[in-house]
Protein backbone atom coordinates (compact mmCIF):
# COMPACT_ATOMS: atom_id res chain seq x y z
CA UNK A 1 0.00 0.00 0.00
CA UNK A 2 1.08 3.38 -0.85
CA UNK A 3 1.17 7.06 1.00
CA UNK A 4 0.02 10.12 -0.17
CA UNK A 5 -0.11 13.77 0.86
CA UNK A 6 -2.83 15.92 0.16
CA UNK A 7 -2.80 19.64 0.90
CA UNK A 8 -5.78 21.15 2.17
CA UNK A 9 -6.53 25.24 3.55
CA UNK A 10 -6.93 24.56 7.50
CA UNK A 11 -11.09 24.87 7.18
CA UNK A 12 -11.54 22.14 5.09
CA UNK A 13 -9.00 19.63 6.83
CA UNK A 14 -10.89 21.09 10.42
CA UNK A 15 -14.40 20.22 8.53
CA UNK A 16 -13.00 17.11 6.74
CA UNK A 17 -12.06 15.87 10.24
CA UNK A 18 -15.82 16.68 11.54
CA UNK A 19 -17.39 14.80 8.89
CA UNK A 20 -14.74 11.66 9.24
CA UNK A 21 -15.79 11.72 13.51
CA UNK A 22 -19.40 11.82 12.56
CA UNK A 23 -19.50 8.58 10.73
CA UNK A 24 -16.96 7.18 12.23
CA UNK A 25 -14.28 6.79 10.61
CA UNK A 26 -11.19 9.09 9.18
CA UNK A 27 -10.13 11.37 6.93
CA UNK A 28 -7.17 9.29 5.53
CA UNK A 29 -10.37 6.75 4.92
CA UNK A 30 -12.40 8.58 3.37
CA UNK A 31 -9.90 9.89 1.00
CA UNK A 32 -9.12 5.99 0.10
CA UNK A 33 -12.93 5.07 -0.57
CA UNK A 34 -13.37 8.16 -2.67
CA UNK A 35 -10.27 7.35 -4.65
CA UNK A 36 -10.92 3.66 -5.09
CA UNK A 37 -14.37 4.32 -6.02
CA UNK A 38 -13.39 7.09 -8.51
CA UNK A 39 -10.56 4.89 -10.29
CA UNK A 40 -13.26 1.58 -10.67
CA UNK A 41 -15.92 3.71 -11.87
CA UNK A 42 -18.13 4.05 -8.51
CA UNK A 43 -17.55 7.63 -8.38
CA UNK A 44 -17.72 10.82 -10.33
CA UNK A 45 -14.84 12.66 -10.66
CA UNK A 46 -16.46 16.20 -10.92
CA UNK A 47 -20.14 17.65 -10.07
CA UNK A 48 -20.76 18.11 -13.99
CA UNK A 49 -20.35 14.28 -14.19
CA UNK A 50 -22.80 13.48 -11.01
CA UNK A 51 -25.21 15.68 -12.47
CA UNK A 52 -25.13 14.13 -16.14
CA UNK A 53 -25.78 10.92 -14.88
CA UNK A 54 -28.62 12.10 -12.53
CA UNK A 55 -30.25 13.47 -15.81
CA UNK A 56 -29.59 10.47 -17.55
CA UNK A 57 -31.76 8.30 -15.16
CA UNK A 58 -33.99 10.73 -14.97
CA UNK A 59 -34.77 10.72 -18.16
CA UNK A 60 -34.78 7.04 -18.70
CA UNK A 61 -37.34 6.92 -15.84
CA UNK A 62 -39.85 9.49 -18.21
CA UNK A 63 -39.00 7.09 -21.19
CA UNK A 64 -39.82 4.12 -19.13
CA UNK A 65 -43.00 5.64 -18.02
CA UNK A 66 -44.44 6.31 -21.63
CA UNK A 67 -44.10 10.05 -20.92
CA UNK A 68 -42.31 12.31 -22.70
CA UNK A 69 -42.47 15.83 -24.67
CA UNK A 70 -44.68 15.58 -27.23
CA UNK A 71 -45.82 18.34 -29.64
CA UNK A 72 -49.63 17.02 -28.90
CA UNK A 73 -49.10 18.19 -25.40
CA UNK A 74 -48.32 21.33 -26.03
CA UNK A 75 -50.75 24.33 -25.66
CA UNK A 76 -51.80 26.24 -28.68
CA UNK A 77 -50.20 29.77 -28.15
CA UNK A 78 -53.67 31.78 -27.95
CA UNK A 79 -54.39 29.48 -25.07
CA UNK A 80 -51.04 30.13 -23.74
CA UNK A 81 -51.31 34.34 -24.00
CA UNK A 82 -55.30 34.15 -22.77
CA UNK A 83 -55.36 36.29 -19.47
CA UNK A 84 -58.15 34.25 -17.46
CA UNK A 85 -56.79 30.74 -18.45
CA UNK A 86 -55.05 30.18 -14.74
CA UNK A 87 -57.14 30.38 -12.15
Amino acid sequence: MRNITVSLDDETYRLSRVKAAEIGTSVSALVREYLTALVWGQATGTEFDRLRQLQDRTLEDIRSRGAGLRMADNLARSVLYERDALP
